[in-house]
C-alpha cells in the first residue's frame, strides 16, 4: 500500500478507521526527512495491514501543534485509535520494522487496562 497524505480534516478519520496508523510528521525543506521518506513508503509496501500516512507540517500547522511536534522527522504509530508510540528523528528499515513487529504484538487490552489505570495528568 502506497503511503497518504493526511490533514488535519482527515486525521480523526483515518486514526479511529483503522487498526494500525504510521503517521510521518515532516517538512520539504527537513534533509532528515527526505531521506527517510525512501525508508517510509518502502515499509508501506511490506505492511499491506498498516496504514502509512504523512502529514507535511508546513501545510498543516494546526495539525502539527496539536499533536506537539517539536522536531521532525516525528513518527507515530497508533493501534486502535491509540496513540501507542511517537519519537522524533528518522528511523533505519531495519528499526521500522522492529517497531512495526512490536506495535502488532501489543496486548490491547493490557494497552487499554493501563491507560484506564494511569492517574489523570
Amino acid at each position: 500500500m502506497a503511503t497518504i497524505d493526511i490533514s488535519e480534516k482527515s486525521f480523526e478519520e483515518t486514526i479511529a478507521g483503522n487498526d494500525i496508523v504510521l503517521v510521518d510528521f515532516w517538512a520539504a525543506w527537513c534533509g532528515p526527512c527526505r531521506q527517510f521518506a525512501p525508508t517510509f513508503s518502502k515499509a508501506s509496501e511490506s505492511h499491506p495491514d498498516v496504514v502509512f500516512a504523512k502529514v507535511d507540517t508546513e501545510a498543516e500547522p494546526g495539525l502539527s501543534a496539536a499533536a506537539r511536534i517539536t522536531s521532525i522527522p516525528t513518527l507515530m504509530a497508533f493501534r486502535e485509535g491509540i496513540l501507542v508510540f511517537s519519537q522524533p528523528g528518522a528511523m533505519n528499515a531495519s528499526g521500522l520494522d522492529q517497531l512495526l513487529t512490536a506495535v502488532k504484538g501489543l496486548d490491547m487490552e493490557e494497552v487499554r487496562a493501563k491507560i484506564a489505570a494511569a492517574p489523570a495528568s
